[in-house]
């Protein structure tokens, strides 16, 4: 017998010919738990010391000769050209040129010699890849056209925000910006006249040295150094060299808080990593273009960052999207991990449970599984946490079938997403295990997750041709009184998932007076494109991917229905659906919810 016992036997007949799968049910469903019960108090001091200081750093950056203060030594030009790894799509280059932006899934029309910057931009995020210069990498594959217009639209921004503003000059955007234009300066400079030059120089280096100053928060400490030491690696002489320097003495210090030692950010989003390890490697090409020794710590986080990209990527040559990271492209990943700097000798093992940046994977020939298996960031770094324990991420041979319903941070405004309906796990009852800091607190700080701290235990058992992983947590212990386990085993030979869902009490829970029942939902969003239909027996839907390729998804759940739901990509909402198995869990003993996935066709077909 299997070692999964019992429900290695769910059988199901497959849908009779012909037959249509049948939707219902509204859109995911995203309950929200009252935060101000979660904060804790915890949150308080940094509510306090946000409130006493950003007024204050508005009012001295907003003085009239703050300006003056970010001078020094004057920049005559540029002494390197680094290379941004990241592929850039000639298309959105020629788009700039004919006077359209487009970005974040919204446009902009402003063609020369209008400009987009003394105008309202149609959307929130529009406005931040705007004023990070987003468009700037691929305008410059247009050759001398190209560089031409981006000197204009540089020059143009300078004139219209030379003056610290708290948007243009937040942080955050300030770091992208000053990265993007260091990497496309000296190629600028090649079409500008002396003064423009100059000017150029002056502008890059004066956003370089506000990176260097508050407030700025620990958790994009070391973006925002890798900005400034590229920076100060671009520009020539006295200038850069000052800039370089200070950059690069702060630089091991927040690389070690950032990047953990199996190569995890500390934000536990896959995404955020590869974006890091793609900023380090153009900071490395800058200081070999000026014959500087690379630090040992960025070495070694460079080495970090790839092993963990290449375990976050799944065989459809995407990332894995947990924890408010989203899948990147597979050019964009293929890009990050193509250099040589894995030594296999000394390369990070991941833990245990095979498991990286709270991310455990089990594969075989066909099917490759990926769970999040850690407790979401805290603190400062949560601004794009996610409230999903134990979630799933399953591709099919190439076709991710199995996802989650895409949230990013740059989709602000779906933060519901954020919860457990918005990915493939587990809910119980109207609550979630945490929820996005909302209100005053909010603007304040930022979307921070606000839960209390979750335990997650994890074991994984590798024998002959299979593989066990088993992870619990016990978010729902509060509330329910109730742990959640979620039990895999995949049959490597099979190519058969299996797998059970647990709740049982936990221990010292029992005497504690609850209600008698919860309801569960056991989701799993399906990638837009999916096609699912759902058998007459109601318990089994067979799934195609886009390779049409077909596997059988059945469960011995009460209520099993295919729903629609949304999937955030680039901005864009799009149509997706998602499994939905209902039912409700007693609070004093154990429930169990069984489901399997396996190849359609030739030994995968229902008997």
């Amino acid at each position: 017998m299997s070692p999964l016992g019992p429900f290695a036997r769910i059988e199901a007949s497959g849908p009779a010919p012909g037959e249509i799968p049948g939707l219902r049910g509204a859109p995911v469903r995203t309950p929200v738990r009252s935060t101000e019960a979660s904060t804790g108090p915890g949150l308080w001091p940094a509510v306090a010391g946000r409130l006493l200081t950003r007024q204050l750093w508005i009012e001295l950056y907003g003085l009239p000769g703050y300006g003056l203060t970010l001078r020094g030594r004057t920049a005559q030009g540029f002494a390197a050209t680094p290379r941004d790894f990241r592929p850039a799509d000639p298309a959105a280059g020629k788009s700039v040129l004919g006077g359209k932006f487009v970005l974040d899934g919204a446009s902009l029309e402003a063609a020369a010699p209008d400009d987009p910057w003394n105008r309202p931009s149609p959307t929130r995020a529009f406005a931040v890849e705007l004023h990070a210069f987003a468009w700037l990498p691929s305008l410059m594959l247009q050759g001398e056209r190209g560089a031409r217009e981006a000197l204009r639209l540089t020059l143009a921004w300078a004139g219209v925000f030379a003056r610290w503003s708290p948007f243009a000059w937040d942080p955050a955007i300030l770091a992208r910006r000053t990265f993007n234009l260091a990497c496309a300066a000296r190629r600028m400079g090649q079409v500008a006249t002396e003064a423009e030059r100059l000017r150029l120089a002056d502008l890059l280096a004066r956003q370089a040295r506000q990176l260097l100053r508050p407030p700025g928060g620990v958790a994009g400490t070391a973006e925002r150094l890798v900005a400034v030491a590229v920076a100060g690696c671009v520009l020539a002489g006295a200038a850069g060299a000052g800039l370089r320097r200070r950059a690069l003495r702060a630089l091991p210090a927040a690389l070690g808080r950032t990047v953990g030692d199996d190569g995890g950010h500390a934000t536990r989003s896959p995404e955020a990593g590869l974006e890091l390890l793609l900023d380090l490697l153009t900071l490395e090409d800058a200081m070999a273009q000026l014959s500087e020794p690379v630090p040992d710590a960025m070495r070694a986080a460079i080495r970090r960052l790839t092993e963990a990209a290449r375990f976050h990527t799944l065989p459809d040559g995407r990332l894995v999207t947990l924890q408010g990271g989203g899948p990147s492209s597979a050019e964009r990943v293929a890009a990050a991990v193509a250099h040589d700097e894995i030594d296999e000798d000394t390369a990070p093992a991941p833990a245990p449970s095979g498991s990286v940046g709270g991310v455990a994977r089990i594969r075989s020939p066909l099917l490759s599984v990926a769970a999040d298996v850690a407790a979401p960031a805290r603190g400062a770094w949560s601004a794009a946490a996610c409230a999903q324990p134990l979630a799933l991420e399953i591709v099919c041979g190439r076709d991710r079938l199995v996802t989650g319903c895409g949230w990013t941070p740059r989709a602000a405004d779906r933060q519901g997403l954020r919860l457990g309906p918005g990915h493939s796990t587990l809910t119980l009852g109207e609550t979630a295990t945490g929820a996005p800091l909302g209100g005053w607190k909010g603007d304040l700080l930022g979307p921070r997750l606000i839960a209390r701290p979750l335990d997650v235990e994890v074991h994984r058992r590798d024998g002959e041709g299979a593989v066990w992983l088993e992870a619990e947590h016990d978010g729902w212990v509060a509330e329910f009184g109730l742990l959640h386990q979620r039990r895999l085993y995949l049959d490597q030979r099979l190519d058969e998932l299996r797998a059970e869902e647990r709740l049982h009490p936990a221990p010292g829970q029992k005497d504690v007076v609850r209600a008698i029942a919860a309801p569960y939902a056991v989701r799993f969003q399906l990638e837009p494109g999916v096609q699912a239909s759902l058998a007459r027996d109601r318990r089994s839907i067979l799934l195609r991917g886009h390779s049409g390729r077909g596997w059988w998804f059945r469960t011995d759940g009460p209520d099993v229905a295919i729903e629609p739901s949304v999937h955030i990509d680039e901005g864009l909402t799009r149509r997706s659906l998602q499994i939905v198995v209902r039912g409700s869990a007693r609070t004093d003993s154990e429930t169990k919810i069984r489901w399997k996935l396996s190849p359609a066709g030739a030994g995968g077909d229902p008997t």
